[in-house]
């Protein structure tokens, strides 16, 4: 029965379903740990990646605890997945590629070229970056860099990017390659809805729980996040066409665009001197996410099976080993189509499988449900929900294909959360009703009703002690059985905090380096969506900026909403103020680094009008909530 500890054993019907794993799945297969052990050629001597402030971003040894054997409190395929995951170090891929592992959440991978090294994704932050650098050096000499290339614009492939080169490099001829479109999405996925994705991730990597039996033992595409500062370097190349071919330092690339996979930009590599293939993030020890929990666009499983099996016609003949930006590689030509070809069965199968459920009339819901992976595909160890579910992932398809709403007119205008709440409460006769019935369901081992229920009690009444300890208890067995690292991570946070309070958001992505990258369209729109609406109704605010050397743009508050014209906007829309000033200025008052008072003491600005109109429109902005709420109202 839950109690008050801090954290709680094994249920025994949560103990009971984790044994049963065991008989389900091969876990005397061991070629998975063969390949992530294969190349290795040494790992740090000190265990800890740290700061300038001398906080730790990244410690090497934090899941040696995975070396035992799993306990009841873990489900013994994610018990797995993360030892394999926890493995640290620098790899031979082949000879010329290397790969340092375990030292972030996704891999950094080294080509060998005739004057020094091409680095390929180079971590979450700096510091990581610069300590997976050292290592290789540490092995391979003090071999400068002479290229970096993004494969994808996710910041755990290009945030690190300050540790391996600098502005000085880049402008001395070091190229940065990425795909078409990579900086706009890495910019605006970081900015826009930023704030949210980052309070999100903060539950789905689990970076402030304690590492343990009981706690965080890793993510599935990894073991979590590092913490350290998040940069940006923009790309100098892009990558605009599949076949194209570059060759950077005597290294010859072949490139696979894949747009609308894993990333929005996003590209396959193919080294015919090596008969190598990166699979950026398309192929991967695990299903992927169609849509994150910490929220995205949904991707298209169909368009990212079809590049799947592209990437088979157009490279599997010429290569002989395939690695990825996480996890471990696949050697051997058989082997590699066989891991491609399963890795597209299963996106095509959950999008056709639910396209079909949802024509006979199945909601998202019910088709998680239903859906189950053909046996070929489910006794391979690359096709389990790690990270993205099959669960999940067939709510997305459906969401890409019908959105939120399943039709049945009921669910059209619901009560909020803590309105629906509230009633459902009182209807099932009030809390100390709904928790004693709970916890008859909590003895049964029904936890996922314990957690739907007491939810409501939760958001009703969120002072109520009992319920709070309750609804952990419930979450808490529910992460021990989830084969799904990010689940586990979900589950256990929300228990944590639900007994611990609030905290907070370990990560910040939106950092200055991806601040700067943003274009001035970018920069007014991030702006746009911070207006508080309802307080700004009545408001009726006109800004002329005029660039120096860029232009004029009008910026206009009007009816709850900032709108931004190049020129001078609309007839009749004299400005209340008019700035000339350069682009370096606008950005830094666009970004809160100058305010309108102190545009007036520069010399080089120009002001005409009313400069106290532009601090009232800045008036209107709200600031968001890097740590609102999420398993309380």
């Amino acid at each position: 029965m839950p109690g008050n500890a801090e954290t709680n054993p094994a249920e025994q019907s949560v103990a009971r379903a984790n044994e049963a794993v065991l008989s389900r799945f091969p876990f005397d297969d061991t070629r998975d740990l063969e390949d992530a052990r294969r190349g290795f050629l040494g790992t740090a001597r000190d265990s800890v990646v740290t700061d300038a402030d001398g906080q730790v971003v990244w410690d090497l040894d934090a899941y040696g605890f995975l070396e035992q054997e799993c306990p009841a409190t873990a489900n013994p395929s994610l018990w797995r997945q993360s030892r394999l995951c926890s493995d640290h170090g620098l790899f031979e891929v082949t000879e010329g590629i290397y790969q340092i592992r375990g030292f972030d959440l996704s891999n950094m991978t080294i080509v060998e070229g005739e004057r020094g090294i091409l680095v390929i994704d180079p971590l979450i932050c700096a510091e990581t970056a610069a300590a997976a650098l050292a290592l290789y050096r540490g092995h391979r000499g003090e071999r400068p860099v002479t290229a970096v290339l993004y494969t994808h614009s996710h910041v755990d492939h290009f945030g690190g990017v300050r540790g391996v080169v600098t502005d000085e490099d880049v402008a001395g001829g070091v190229p940065v390659l990425a795909p078409q479109g990579f900086l706009e999405h890495a910019v605006s996925e970081n900015v826009y809805a930023g704030t949210a994705m980052s309070r999100r991730a903060a539950y789905m990597y689990g970076a402030a729980l304690p590492k343990g039996e009981r706690g965080q033992i890793g993510a599935g595409l990894g073991q979590t996040t590092s913490t350290g500062a998040v940069t940006l370097i923009p790309p100098t190349a892009s990558i605009t066409r599949t076949g194209q071919t570059e060759t950077v330092d005597g290294i010859r690339m072949v490139f696979q665009l894949t747009p609308g996979t894993e990333a929005p930009a996003e590209l396959n590599i193919h080294f015919p001197d090596f008969a190598a293939l990166c699979m950026a993030e398309n192929a991967t020890h695990n299903l992927h996410n169609l849509l994150t929990l910490r929220g995205a666009e949904v991707r298209d499983p169909r368009v990212w099976s079809r590049y799947l099996t592209e990437a088979v016609d157009l490279f599997a003949a010429f290569t002989d080993v395939a690695f990825a930006s996480h996890h471990w590689p696949v050697w051997g030509r058989e082997r590699v189509v066989q891991f491609l070809s399963e890795q597209r069965d299963l996106y095509a199968y959950l999008h056709d499988q639910t396209v079909r459920m949802l024509n006979l009339g199945l909601t998202g819901p019910e088709i998680a449900e239903r859906m189950e992976l053909p046996p070929a595909l489910e006794r391979a160890w690359h096709t389990h929900g790690y990270y993205g579910s099959v669960s999940h992932n067939t709510k997305a398809i459906y969401q890409r294909y019908l959105g939120w709403f399943d039709g049945n007119p009921a669910h059209l205008w619901e009560h909020p959360p803590v309105e629906s709440a509230k009633r459902y409460v009182e209807f099932m006769g009030g809390a100390e009703e709904v928790l004693r019935r709970a916890l008859e369901s909590y003895a049964d081992g029904d936890f996922r009703w314990v957690a739907q229920v007491v939810g409501h009690v939760v958001f009703a009444e969120p002072d109520n002690a009992s319920a709070r300890t309750l609804q952990a208890d419930a979450l808490e067995q529910l992460g021990y059985g989830s084969e799904n690292g990010t689940w586990r991570n979900f589950y256990l946070m929300g228990a944590y905090e639900l007994r611990n309070g609030p905290v907070g958001t370990p990560t910040a992505t939106a950092s200055p380096d991806v601040l700067a990258a943003l274009t001035l369209d970018q920069l007014f729109d991030a702006l746009a969506i911070r207006v508080d609406g309802p307080r700004s109704w009545d408001a009726d605010i006109t800004v002329r900026f005029v660039v120096r050397g860029g232009g004029t743009m009008t910026m206009r508050l009007r009816n709850g909403v900032l709108t931004q014209a190049v020129g001078t906007g609309p007839a009749g829309a004299d400005p209340d103020v008019g700035i000339a000033l350069s682009e370096g200025d606008l950005r830094s008052l666009l970004l809160g680094i100058l305010t309108p008072a102190d545009l007036v003491t520069r010399e080089d600005v120009e002001v005409t009008g009313d400069i106290g109109r532009l601090t009232d429109l800045l008036g209107h902005l709200g600031t968001p909530d890097p740590d609102f709420a999420i398993v309380t109202p």
